[in-house]
């Protein structure tokens, strides 16, 4: 039996990426902020797939609670084979308008927390020669994000990390891939002010089959893994237009 840590657990994709790994055999570490949410779905799993589901509350905001999440995972003698990173979340609006104190936890979430666990726990996998990280982005990785800059930003990161880091892991058994999904129904959509925008209404994926692209993507050890034909279009089309014209498109779709 191997174990996988899934961040951002609660809801939406991290939820229903947490049931395909547990699906297929996988004991689970669920970790997100709100514990009434992960022991609902650590009884679930545990009922429908028969495996271990471990709940470990953490705000990945913190600068402390890497740290601290894996001083538990030691605790508890649990060794993991699979990290998905998916805990992240936007905020619409301008950058001089947005809270600074929310920016810096995005900034915190999306990318620091997901860079320091990975830096935790990809020694002992190539260690072991198994296992991997899955990292969850965003096709807003691929072009500039007027009125979102900063998330933008961040998704950005997250490829580019996640593409250097499979290169340097090369040959030692580890897989290391990227789930790029687009508008997809989870609480995202509200949390972030997006869910208003026209992208949003005509154009979302169910998070179970976001998901399912990503589990099986992970599994076939793909380096990156766009689920869905228009967003795999709207990524194609991004790399023929000039970054000035694809910066302003995104600013006439997400104005505020």
């Amino acid at each position: 039996m191997s174990t996988t840590l899934i961040t951002g657990s609660s809801s939406g994709i991290g939820l229903e990426l947490a049931k395909q790994f547990a699906k297929d055999g996988n004991d689970v570490v669920l970790v997100a902020r709100s514990e009434d949410k992960l022991t609902e779905l650590a009884e679930t799993i545990r009922s429908s797939f028969g495996v271990r589901a471990d709940v470990i509350i953490s705000d990945l905001s913190k600068p402390e609670a890497v740290d601290r999440l894996c001083e538990r995972l030691q605790d508890r003698g649990l060794e993991i084979e699979t990290l998905v990173n998916n805990a992240g979340f936007g905020a619409l609006g301008k950058f001089t308008e947005l809270s600074a104190d929310r920016q810096t936890d995005m900034l915190m979430v999306n990318v620091v927390a997901l860079t320091r666990l990975t830096r935790q726990l990809l020694p002992q996998m190539i260690e072991r020669g198994s296992g991997g990280i899955l990292n969850v982005g965003s096709i807003a990785a691929y072009q500039a994000g007027p009125n979102m800059a900063v998330y933008y930003a961040s998704k950005a990161y997250v490829l580019s990390f996640t593409e250097g880091l499979r290169e340097e892991v090369k040959g030692t058994g580890v897989h290391v891939t990227c789930l790029e999904p687009g508008p997809t129904e989870s609480g995202f959509g509200d949390d972030s002010g997006m869910g208003r925008l026209d992208m949003f209404s005509k154009s979302t994926m169910s998070a179970l089959d976001v998901a399912k692209a990503g589990y099986r993507g992970y599994r076939n050890n793909e380096d990156i893994v766009i689920p869905g034909w228009q967003n795999r279009l709207m990524v194609t089309s991004t790399s023929f237009l000039p970054r000035i014209v694809t910066r302003k498109i995104v600013a006439r779709m997400q104005g505020v």
